[in-house]
Parts: C-alpha cells; structure tokens; sequence
C-alpha cells in the first residue's frame, strides 16, 4: 500500500493532511535523479501548505487561486509572518524556474528542501498542540551519483550534524536497517528496488486521485476557522509570529536565500560558482557579488564590484544570528581588504584606513521592527566616523551604490547651510527656526526627528519647505 511509505522529512504534517506527506515524500525521492521534479514537487507542497494556512486562517476564497496572489493575501490579511512568506516565494520561485525554465540542480533541490521543512515545522508550531514541537535533525536525501564536490561536503555535512543530534534508539534502529540492506544478496536487493519503485508509482498516482478529497478538506477548514472570535484569531496569530521566529536554516540556505536577494537587485551572485577560489573577478562594466573575497583577516562572504571598484564588504550570518553586530565584521574586511593589478580602489578612498566605502552585514530575514538586530541588511558608511549603522530594508542596487559614493556630503552640507529660504512664500521666525533644527540635526547623522506644531500654526507650509 502507498501509505506505508513516509517522508523524512514532513512526516508529522499527515495528521493534518496525507497529501503533505506523500508530495514530500516524492520530493525526496526525486532529489537524487531529478533535482528538476524535486523542485517541482516542492513547489506543489508550498502550494498545498499555503492554502492550508489561509484556510486554517479563514482566509481562503477559492483553490484555484494563484500561489502568488495567494501569498499577497496572506500578507495582507496578516495571517503569515513576513519572514514565513519570504520563504514560501523562495519556494515558489525555484519551482517555477525549474518548470518553465528547466533551471535546478542537486544544489538548488537541497536548499529548497530545507527551506520547505522549516516550512513544515513553522507550519506545525503555529497550528498543532505543540507550540514547542522538536521535529529532530534534517534527513538528508540520498546522495546523487553525479553531483558537485560541494553538494557531496554539503550532504556529508548534513548527515554528521543528524548522527551527532539522534537519540540513542533512533540511532540503534537506522544502524540495524542499513546492516540488514548490507547483508542483501543481489536477488533480495533487486526485488526490493522493483517493490520499492511499483510503490513510488502508486504513491505519484494516489497525490493526483486524493486532490478533489484534500480540497474539500480546505473547504471545511475555511468554514470552521470563518466562526473563530476576534480573541482566537488574535492567539492564532501570536502563535504563528512566535514559531516564525524559532525558524532556523543553516548557512548554506541563507547564503542562497541572500544570492535571490542580491539577483533581484541587479548583482550577479552566487555563492557557490561566482567565488573568488574558482576565478572571479571584477569585470568592466559589469556589477558582482563576488563570494569569498580574501582581505587579510579572513575572506569577505561577498565583496560588491561596480566594474572594477569594491564598493562594499558583507558579512552573512545564518538566521537567528544577530546582524547589527556583524558589522564589525564587514568593517575589518573593509579596512584589511588589498587591491590587486586590475582592481581599482574606489575613488576618493581610503577613508581612515578604510579601502572600501560600504559595508553590509545580513542573514537573509527581511527587516522587523520587532526584531531589528536580527533582521533586514545592516549598512555603514566608512567615510566619516560619525556615521552609524543602520537598517536597510533592501539590497541597494550597483547604479544607486555608485550614485551613493558620488555624493560629497561635506559640500552638500555647505550648501544647506547657505541656501536661501526663498519659497515663494513667508515663513514666520519658528518655522524657519525648525528648518534649521532639522537641517543641523540632518547634518550630524539622524535620520529620524520629530517636529511638533499646533493646530493653525503652518504644517503644511512647512513640510513644503522643508521638502525644498
């Protein structure tokens, strides 16, 4: 019977609905031969999980609706943390390429499958009975007969890190299964493999029949979950945003999270093949984010080229680290960073000992108030020493970082200062006066003030004058 093989990985998400667990399970069997379906599976099951929340939300109007408008919904009806719908697009976007596109490799499969657990068990903490839930360590998916050395040290390293993590008796079983698999005669070996792929073919079949059940599933949940009181939606979300904060992923899926950030913003990125030990280097005329820049106190995790200038240093983190202070971090790599022949320094540079203007610390999680150290891009300016870090909430792009090193702020402020407050319109005394206010406090670095005025007393006009 099809149901008596489970995933590895989503196997407590079957309580909530089977058809989790067996598009799952596909995944993981497709992995070694076919990254392209694997991604292609995952996709279906981020599909399946987002409308799974929104009903649970009582949030669903129809199960045909488009993953991305779906996801767009669930933003704005704030029934999914953003982090949580960060990860879900990362999900949806790799499944598209790899069906339209025929764009995915061993690589891309296995950060997808990491990212749609954290999924899975984001998904379990926030609906289940067990806010607290500890699903055990990742189950790598069986290695690939061609495959990259850096998927093999990957896969290697994934596996080490579970053996390390597994409780005595689950370690004693998986031991016992792979010794009777060792002592197979080849006639044993092959019947099970016949058995074994007759199963995965009655497991495909059964995901497509069981459709038309699993959505008159999501039907019934959107009709319960419509009657929940303001005060239990209110506790269902808490729930969720706290079980958004427990997500985890390793480095290697945050380094591929924050090579889609950078893309998107018009760098060339890629951790794995655009590195420094596999030969890149800046290009005229070309903007990269080139992983692995050596300095002298250690190499950079990217270092961003504009042509043949380094206008910055970042410094990546896994998720759940703390990003403010990773800043020093870039900051070192900013001021130990060494130009070769065919590398320009950035002009105007160095900048107190610093060679590289910018610097940029991340982990990939996209910026919360709530949490802003551990979240959004952390940026410096290195050029004056007044400057502090601060918060992006996106990637600059190579012509706005340019633009940015083309600014001469000491100018700048010297022409505010003796700027006319020519309007075409009188201002009165107070409202020059916070002009200037403003003006100096623009000047020494803050970027959030605060000016109160009563009723009648030119709001307005002031605004438009400060906007001048």
């Amino acid at each position: 019977m099809p149901s008596e093989i489970k995933s590895q990985n989503f196997f407590f998400l079957r309580s909530y609905e089977q058809q989790l667990d067996r598009i799952g399970a596909l995944a993981e069997r497709y992995f070694p031969d076919d990254p392209n379906t694997c991604l292609i599976k995952l996709r279906q099951f981020g599909e399946e999980l987002a409308r799974q929340t929104a009903a649970r939300n009582g949030v669903l109007t129809t199960t045909d609706e488009p993953q991305a408008d779906l996801l767009r919904r669930l933003k704005f009806d704030r029934a999914a943390p953003h982090e949580v719908l960060d990860l879900f697009h990362q999900i949806r976007i790799a499944g598209n390429r790899a069906a339209h596109e025929h764009i995915g490799d061993h690589r891309d499969a296995l950060t997808a499958l990491k990212i749609t657990r954290e999924l899975a068990i984001w998904f379990h903490r926030s609906f289940g009975k067990d806010p607290a839930f500890k699903p055990g360590p990742f189950q790598p998916p069986a290695r690939p007969k061609e495959a990259t050395a850096a998927v093999v040290e990957e896969l290697e390293r994934l596996r080490a890190d579970r053996e390390r993590l597994l409780g005595a008796t689950e370690k004693a079983r998986e031991e016992a299964e792979a010794a009777a698999q060792a002592h197979e005669s080849a006639e044993e070996r092959a019947l099970r493999i016949t058995d074994e792929r007759a199963l995965w073919e009655d497991i495909a079949q059964e995901a497509e029949q069981q459709k038309n059940v699993a959505l008159a599933d999501l039907m019934n949940l959107q009709a319960a979950a419509a009657q929940a009181t303001p005060q239990e939606r209110s506790q269902q979300r808490k729930q969720a945003d706290q079980a958004a904060k427990e997500i985890d992923l390793d480095e290697a899926a945050t380094r591929a999270i924050i090579d889609d950030q950078l893309r998107a913003r018009g760098w060339s990125a890629d951790t794995e093949n655009l590195r420094y030990s596999k030969g890149a280097r800046p290009v005229k005329g070309k903007a990269m984010a080139i992983a692995e820049w050596p300095t002298n106190s250690g190499p950079a995790d990217y270092a961003l080229f504009v042509g043949l200038q380094c206008l910055g240093t970042v410094e990546a983190k896994r998720k759940r680290k703390n990003v403010s202070a990773a800043i020093d971090q870039a900051e070192r790599y900013a001021h130990d960073i060494a130009f070769k022949a065919g590398e320009t320094e950035p002009s105007g540079g160095p900048w107190d000992e610093y060679h590289v203007p910018f610097v940029f610390s991340t982990n990939g999680r996209p910026y919360l108030k709530q949490i802003e150290t551990e979240s959004g891009i952390w940026f410096r300016d290195t050029r004056e020493a007044t400057n502090h870090r601060r918060a992006l909430t996106d990637w600059p792009t190579p012509d706005g970082l340019k633009a940015q090193l083309e600014i001469d702020i000491d100018a700048d402020e010297q022409a505010l200062k003796t700027q006319p407050m020519a309007f075409g319109f009188p201002l009165r005394p107070y409202q020059q006066q916070a002009i200037e206010a403003v003006e100096d406090h623009l000047t020494k670095g803050s970027r959030e003030m605060l000016v109160a005025m009563a009723t009648g007393t030119g709001k307005t006009k002031l605004s438009i004058a400060l906007l001048y």
